[in-house]
């Protein structure tokens, strides 16, 4: 693997790494800095993470649109170490205003995924470019799994061990990028910054304006909402439902972390040369909803535990997307494409907590009428039904537009 695919991969583990690394601590941290009881906590443990999504949905076109003008290596290079200091200040916060500051600087370092994916798209051929976004998902996965084993393990040193080992992680691979990271942007596909377009609104409507994106946003967006019901209720559901102790939850979410990561980065190249990028969307779209539709319903914990990474298997649906779509845009529009996906990820992780716990909530209520808590996965499956009828409808000639060069 070469040494610049190798730091992308690295960037974006540790992006992942980085959130998770500091969840297990966060809850005493705010005790700690807080003074206050576990239920206050939460609630301060939802704004930071609320303000973490939005900083991600406002500035993902910024820093997509800063990579195409002034290229992915400063960029990034510069991101990571911002990043790294952020760490270091929330690592020595000793008030609630410097926490919610550090998550407000976290969240728009963390958008480098757009880059990332930006960088991909420029060293990839058209062909390839669904595939590699795999590997760039499946580090993303490796590290949603290896930030909270670490992070729960380090917090046995003190609830501020997580956030140096994130900003030492940050700060090396800052260096090894500064060693082997090359620009690849050059002054033929470089784009002028505009703050028309380097925004949410801004973007989305000018990606909007090439044949068939439209749609495939929306699908996408959609796709967003319904995964999100991992994160969003798996802990509450295995609870519930089963009677999980945590460490089982944490195995179940390790499993799932462990298969996305082995479906993105290997599976996905002969699913895409068996299907076609087209062919895979769909593919991903009916099993995603088989899968919903079987954990709304299952009555066995041993049943669910073998479901959990076998539900990883419909996880070729985001690189397929964004390879179609990365397609569609000229190279010098790539920053500015992962930058809005980058921005629908983060709407999605700002809408669907709410929308997922509201139901399990809704039917898992004393007074509920019907008792069910795999709702929020039969709200998925109609989500993921909903987007497979867009994607349907969508223009033919969106899923074989040139590359523009």
């Amino acid at each position: 693997m070469r040494p610049t695919v190798l730091f992308i991969l690295i960037t974006v583990m540790i992006d992942a790494m980085g959130i998770g690394l500091i969840i297990p601590v966060m809850p005493d941290l705010i005790q700690e800095v807080q003074g206050a009881d576990l239920s206050t906590a939460a609630l301060w443990g939802g704004v930071l993470s609320t303000t973490f999504a939005v900083m991600q949905f406002l500035f993902g076109p910024v820093i997509g649109g800063l990579s195409d003008r002034f290229g992915r290596r400063p960029v990034l290079l510069v991101s990571l170490t911002v990043m790294a200091l952020d760490y270091l200040v929330m690592a020595v916060a000793g008030s609630m205003a410097l926490l919610l500051l550090g998550r407000v600087v976290g969240g728009i370092t963390a958008a480098t995924q757009s880059t990332a994916n930006a960088y991909m798209a420029d060293i990839s051929g058209p062909e390839d470019r669904a595939a590699n976004f795999g590997l760039v998902g499946a580090a993303f996965g490796l590290g949603f799994v290896l930030g909270p084993l670490l992070g729960g393990l380090l917090g046995e040193y003190g609830t501020r061990a997580p956030f140096l080992a994130a900003a030492a992680l940050a700060a090396l691979n800052a260096v090894f990028g500064y060693f082997v990271l090359k620009e690849t942007v050059t002054d033929q596909i470089r784009r002028p910054f505009d703050w028309k377009r380097a925004n949410p609104l801004g973007s989305f409507r000018q990606l909007s304006r090439l044949p068939g994106i439209a749609p495939l946003l929306l699908v996408f967006f959609l796709y967003q909402v319904a995964f999100m019901v991992y994160p969003a209720i798996w802990s509450y559901f295995g609870k519930e439902r089963f009677g999980w102790e945590p460490a089982t939850i944490g195995l179940s979410l390790a499993l799932f972390g462990i298969m996305m990561a082995v479906v993105q980065g290997g599976l996905i190249r002969p699913v895409l040369r068996l299907l076609g990028e087209r062919g895979t969307v769909i593919y991903g779209h009916l099993f995603d909803t088989a899968a919903f539709l079987a954990l709304a319903f299952v009555a066995s914990g041993t049943v669910a535990l073998i479901l959990t990474p076998l539900a990883a298997l419909a996880a070729v649906i985001t690189p397929a997307l964004q390879g179609i779509m990365s397609k569609a845009v000229g190279r010098d529009a790539q920053g500015e494409l992962q930058g809005a996906l980058t921005s629908v990820m983060a709407l999605a992780m700002i809408i669907s907590p709410m929308a997922m716990t509201g139901t399990f909530a809704a039917f898992t209520d004393a007074d509920a009428t019907l008792y069910l808590p795999g709702a929020p996965f039969l709200l998925s499956a109609g989500l993921i039904l909903l987007g497979l009828a867009v994607f349907l409808k969508a223009p033919a000639r969106a899923m074989a537009a040139p590359d523009m060069r």
